[in-house]
């Protein structure tokens, strides 16, 4: 059954995550505090709160409990939770957040309109910057792409990233990583081969995040990200969308639809400005050299 556009009566909020990462953390927080702003906290709402812990077949599992609990709501954080339940449910509004890019994804019909019971808010930015602000630092010829193959997001990333190549002088290389224990075989010879490491939204990427940094760091391997957390876990530099803002966002939406309003009738949105971030114990560790120029872009440093 899809969803009628009927108002809710604010009793039950369900929240899936995609996995453990603290911008889902922040995100959520973002989200909780727009709707507390307006009115919705408890006692007026119940959360009920599951992780997916990065397994697909955990996602579908939650997806199927959610579908029989009766909830108002359901709030997602990041593209696997998302794809989880926009499959299974349909006949609940959705409001996403953290998710990359919900139409190449196939949650949403595009930007303007989900076509769904879905709307929400994306973490995406013409990856062009990162590329710019990369070359600005220092010039590079070799970007390093480390992404897990069957997510998503990390997949859209590497694609983008190797459209963007054709147009300029860096090659994209892209490195698979399928489990943790990869990243140390693989490593020692990419931080010998590239200039630039770049590393995507994966969920093994981010549980390995300080190997990555401290091996690249040693090799004077630069590191870059679009994510804050793991600039904020030793990724040299970050051009990202912040976590909490794309939170709040989401969490406007969400009151919106708990006042009855549809999803499909509310645009996916991203953020209009984007932080560059300095993680300067990377900077230090790695005795990388930074441009005057490039520090007068810089929006927040990392100490």
């Amino acid at each position: 059954m899809a969803y009628t556009g009927k108002k809710p009566n604010r009793g039950r909020i369900g929240i899936l995550v995609s996995f453990e990462q603290s911008r889902f953390d922040e995100s959520l927080k973002g989200i909780i505090d727009q709707l507390e702003r307006d009115g919705y906290k408890k006692p007026v709402v119940t959360f009920i709160k599951e992780n997916a812990q990065g397994s697909r077949v955990m996602a579908a599992e939650q997806a199927s409990k959610f579908a029989a609990a009766k909830l108002d709501l359901i709030i997602t954080l990041g593209t696997l939770a998302t794809t989880a339940i926009t499959k299974e449910i349909k006949d609940v509004p959705v409001v996403f957040s953290m998710v990359y890019d919900p139409v190449e994804a196939g949650i949403t019909k595009n930007w303007v309109s989900s076509g769904n019971n879905s709307t929400g808010a994306s973490t995406r930015f013409p990856l062009a910057i990162l590329m710019q602000r990369l070359q600005e630092f220092g010039p590079s010829k070799r970007l390093a792409v480390l992404y897990t193959p069957g997510e998503k997001n990390s997949e859209l990333e590497l694609k983008e990233l190797q459209r963007l190549q054709a147009s300029g002088e860096i090659k994209v290389v892209a490195v698979p990583l399928t489990n943790k224990e990869e990243v140390g075989q693989i490593l020692p010879e990419v931080v010998h081969t590239a200039d630039a490491i770049y590393l995507t939204g994966s969920s093994i990427v981010g549980e390995t995040v300080p190997m990555v940094v401290t091996m690249a760091n040693k090799a004077q391997v630069l590191t870059i990200t679009h994510l804050d957390d793991l600039a904020e876990k030793g990724a040299l530099l970050g051009i990202c969308a912040n976590s909490y803002r794309v939170g709040r966002l989401a969490g406007r939406k969400a009151v919106m639809i708990l006042k009855g309003v549809k999803p499909s009738s509310l645009p996916i949105e991203t953020l209009k400005k984007i932080d560059l971030v300095l993680n300067m114990k990377s900077a230090s560790s790695g005795n990388f050299q930074i441009p005057a120029d490039f520090m007068k872009k810089v929006t927040k440093i990392i100490e």
